[in-house]
């Protein structure tokens, strides 16, 4: 049985996804396809190299070599066409982490950020807590399809905004920007002296006939302007050991970076499980992402056939990559509480409401879609259910 197959027991595992259910939910009935994670287990080449760190015993401070580097290098050339210098390098936990250094770094209270929404929620935390100004370039919503409002975007860039967020490929729409999209955003912050702070930590997960392309890798000097975040923790499902890291080509202002880390204590290190996770990912873990990609894809095909077919109020949003899935509830005549309850309590599924992402999502849910056939089925059977429910109840 392929490991895709497999349904795991993460229970009582301290896993946020299934041991939190109550503080999310308020209710342990509820089928967890919220938070990114997968309910699949790393490569085995990863779970070996940690089996094997683990037996050795020590867990001392642990170097990043050019053993690790060179992964990281080899990863990002021959995946995302992108040559890459391993003095271009910094580590941090997290992509987020990394966020809230670069807005210190390149940002001053008061400033304006643009975020364009709906849009991961921490975004909005990670620009409040440091009392910056949220400036939205709302995207564009028609026919299941999410694209950039470019007159909107140099319209607010012109006010004065200092960084634009970028997520790429975009959680939650799923939307792979193409490189025509890609470099007219670039030109616009370039035009305008915006920094570009590019959250790329989907960047792996790209379905057939869509390319992620890297922001920075179109030219030096929009390189010179952005600040690249990367993992491998959604890709391999590395979340929980903290890795992640951030690529700057500009000398100065990868100072600046490191110096933002400093000021919080990070001395630009990862802890030694988390290296071994990562060289391992990187050196053998594509034939993993590679079926993961397609047992994806299927289940996205999967959702849109059944929602057709028995709940055409559950519209799928097309999706180019991610494993996150947003869907239209819209004629379900609902307002954001409502809808969230109702998946909560007739639905009896755990989603990600679609109002944390901003006001542009209060109609929308976001389904997680890794994890085994059997777990998709269940979780469309309830909500379909749930649906037809509600239909007989509105004649």
């Amino acid at each position: 049985m392929s490991i895709f197959e497999e349904v795991p027991d993460r229970k009582q595992t301290k896993s946020v996804k299934w041991d939190m259910l109550q503080t999310k939910f308020q209710s342990e009935d509820v089928l967890p396809m919220w938070v990114a994670d997968m309910d699949f287990k790393a490569p085995e080449a990863v779970n070996q190299a940690l089996i094997q760190r683990a037996e050795h015993g020590i867990y001392g401070y642990t170097v990043i070599d050019e053993d690790v580097t060179s992964s990281i290098i080899d990863w990002i050339k021959n995946r995302h066409g992108w040559q890459i210098q391993s003095d271009w390098l910094n580590y941090s936990p997290g992509v987020i982490n990394t966020l809230h250094m670069a807005l210190q770094a390149f940002t001053d209270p008061g400033d304006k950020i643009m975020i364009q929404t709906p849009v991961y929620t921490p975004f909005y935390n990670i620009i409040n807590v440091h009392d910056r100004e949220i400036v939205k370039n709302p995207l564009i919503h028609q026919d299941n399809y999410y694209t950039i409002d470019f007159e909107d975007m140099e319209k607010k860039l012109a006010s004065g905004v200092k960084a634009l967020i970028l997520c790429s490929p975009h959680n939650p729409v799923g939307r792979v920007w193409t490189e025509e999209e890609l470099r007219k955003m670039a030109e616009l912050c370039l035009q305008y002296d915006a920094m570009i702070f590019s959250d790329e930590i989907h960047a792996d997960l790209v379905f057939k006939n869509h390319k992620h392309v890297p922001i920075a890798s179109l030219s030096e000097e929009i390189a010179d302007k952005t600040i690249t975040c990367m993992a491998p923790s959604k890709t391999f499902n590395l979340a929980g050991l903290q890795a992640s890291y951030v690529i700057t080509t500009n000398k100065e202002n990868k100072q600046k970076l490191e110096k933002a880390f400093l000021r919080q204590g990070l001395n630009n290190n990862l802890n030694g499980m988390a290296v071994t996770a990562m060289e391992a990912a990187y050196r053998h873990g594509e034939p993993w992402l590679n079926e993961l990609l397609d047992v994806v894809e299927g289940h996205i095909a999967y959702i849109k056939e059944m929602f057709a077919a028995y709940a055409p109020e559950l519209k799928v949003t097309q999706s180019e990559g991610t494993y996150l899935v947003w869907i239209d509830c819209s004629e379900l005549n609902m307002d954001k509480k409502e809808l969230n309850q109702f998946m909560i309590n007739q639905g009896r599924v755990g989603l990600n409401s679609g109002q944390d992402y901003g006001e542009e999502g209060d109609a929308f849910m976001r389904i997680n879609v890794a994890c085994p056939r059997a777990t998709i089925e269940e979780g469309v059977k309830r909500m379909i259910h749930a649906v037809e429910v509600w239909r007989e109840s509105e004649k």
